[in-house]
């Protein structure tokens, strides 16, 4: 009997083309020099600089994930992005926390 349900190893989800390989690259380079270029050469507050380069950091990662990783809101992809989205919340309470505890101890110590 002939297996209805055949699978490749590939889900039917976008693999992306040239065009959008090339279109996440630009953008990466972009997001990458600008940043670079406010560090090496400071003509804003080191304030600015920092929370520029910290959105440039996260919009970057924005960017990897739908045009390299094939993130998106279609139906094949949903799993991908709900483990993801776990993943993310696991790492963001770890290093919090970790951070907060690290913070915490270091306050009570050179209260004493």
């Amino acid at each position: 009997m002939a297996n209805a349900h055949s699978h490749n190893g590939h889900d039917d989800g976008s693999h992306g083309s040239v065009k959008s390989y090339g279109i996440g690259f630009i953008l990466s380079v972009i997001l990458t020099l600008i940043p670079f270029g406010l560090v090496m050469y400071p003509t804003l507050p080191k304030s600015i600089t920092l929370l520029i380069v910290v959105a440039f950091a996260v919009i970057q990662v924005l960017v990897h994930l739908v045009y390299f990783l094939h993130l998106d809101r279609s139906a094949a992809q949903r799993n991908n992005v709900i483990a993801f989205v776990f993943a993310a919340i696991v790492i963001v309470l770890l290093v919090g926390l970790s951070i907060w505890i690290m913070f915490s101890i270091h306050t009570f110590m050179m209260a004493k």
